[in-house]
């Protein structure tokens, strides 16, 4: 199917959504819709040996790179070796890229977030439809430039919060939109993340690394340390600044995404942070954010608060219209309106308050998307994704903005969207874009 896309002709439209405004390509379909589109993948273990099968659904397998060999874990370099024998094994996603962009059409990324970006950028810029896994990016300026790269690229592509997809977040955003709880007056999220260590320091030593791990392939854009055992691979490395985005970039793409989405809310105007004060590797135990955004037409005043809390921290339900705080699900949503207030559980069907306004009134129910399906029928006919990049990219802006406060510590931190810049804090500026290891740079990243 390959060479389809080199004589496929593009349109512009304007990118519906969220952030500062992009534009996001309108693709015409391939001129023979029935043709096999090829993946390659890169991270198969764990979530991505999810991200791979859901694929697979939709397309060929035909290449795959894990810096993993091993066959210990779910998935994996083994497993896919053994489900998908014609593909062919790399330990390095640069060589596989140089050696396959001409045989593959798309590509998912399911790396630790601090690589999401340089993958995702070198398949878009050899023309490669991508999937990547959310947070984005783990820096602000990573996911400007992808959304950015995309819209140039003019390819299907798809973050993967797959709840944006499903029935519940569907649900709710219409409910929100055609206003049966009036306008907007304070939105909440929360999670029961972390559940791996945060607020600690980096071990001292080093340990052996395991044959089947290329531990440098591993670090790959992050800056050298020591390998220790457990401490980062396979699965803790997103309490780590080099590495990942804390427990809000692991479920804000998720959780936020609908408040987001529904409100159609723009850059934040302003971000803040209640916590403990940061360290200097990890991201803390738990955590407050507060985000200040213009208000919209679904909102009840010039501006609405957007609050974040992780750690065991959940919002007060005074003032809402729910009886309790016991009706809080783990991980959520609480938006209070005018006229009532709604708690959806991460991923979940919305409830609305009172009950007994609610009671009797027909509530629309949405379907669900396949959201794998989705960014391949983008290949395949031309129709947009979703959560492609044009929306996903604004979204984890937002979202890193977070990450960003709760590194510098207490203080509102005033956004410039336009600049890409905090007004206020050099400091916060920092952490906005970061330098990439010698031997790690990649054009529009570096």
């Amino acid at each position: 199917m390959k060479s389809q896309f080199t004589r496929r002709k593009f349109l512009t439209d304007s990118a519906a959504g969220i952030g500062v405004a992009l534009s996001a390509p309108s693709l015409l379909p391939a001129e023979s819709p029935s043709e096999t589109v090829n993946v390659a993948a890169v991270g198969v273990g764990g979530k991505g040996w999810v991200d791979l099968n859901g694929a697979a659904r939709h397309g060929k397998i035909v290449a795959y790179c894990d810096v993993d060999t091993g066959k210990n874990r779910r998935g994996g370099f083994g497993q896919t070796a053994e489900k998908w024998p014609d593909a062919k094994g790399y330990t390095d996603f640069r060589k596989m890229i140089d050696k396959h962009h001409k045989d593959i059409d798309a590509i998912t990324v399911s790396t630790p977030d601090h690589m999401h970006a340089p993958v995702t950028m070198m398949a878009l810029q050899h023309g490669l439809a991508v999937y990547t896994q959310k947070p984005l990016t783990r820096t602000v300026f990573e996911a400007r430039a992808l959304a950015e790269a995309a819209a140039n690229a003019k390819v299907s592509t798809q973050m993967g919060n797959q709840h944006h997809s499903g029935a519940g977040y569907r649900t709710l955003v219409k409910i929100i939109q055609d206003g049966m709880i009036g306008k907007i007056r304070e939105a909440h999220t929360w999670s029961n993340r972390p559940i791996w260590p945060q607020g600690i320091e980096r071990p001292v030593g080093t340990d052996s690394v395991p044959k089947v791990l290329d531990w440098d392939l591993w670090l790959g854009v992050a800056p050298e340390r020591p390998y220790k055992q457990d401490v980062y691979h396979p699965f803790n490395w997103r309490g780590w600044f080099d590495f990942g985005a804390g427990a809000l970039g692991d479920m804000g793409c998720h959780i936020i995404d609908p408040v987001v989405w529904s409100l159609k809310l723009g850059p934040p105007i302003s971000v803040s942070y209640e916590g403990p004060a940061p360290n200097s590797e990890t991201f803390p135990r738990s955590e407050v954010l507060n985000y200040r955004f213009p208000g919209t037409k679904f909102t009840s005043g010039d501006e609405v608060m957007l609050k974040w809390y992780d750690g065991g921290h959940k919002p007060a339900v005074k003032g809402s219209h729910v009886p309790n705080a016991g009706m809080l699900p783990g991980q959520g949503v609480l938006l209070i309106g005018e006229d009532g207030t709604m708690v959806c559980s991460h991923g979940g069907q919305p409830k609305l308050f009172p009950n007994e306004k609610y009671t009797e009134v027909d509530l629309p129910r949405e379907s669900g998307l396949d959201h794998y399906g989705v960014w391949i029928d983008g290949i395949r006919t031309g129709k947009m994704p979703n959560s492609g990049f044009a929306y996903a990219g604004p979204l984890t802006e937002t979202i890193l903005l977070g990450v960003v406060a709760s590194r510098v510590g207490a203080g509102e931190l005033k956004w410039d969207a336009d600049n890409l810049r905090f007004t206020n804090s050099e400091k916060a500026n920092r952490f906005v874009k970061q330098d990439y290891r010698e031997g790690w740079k990649f054009p529009g990243l570096s």
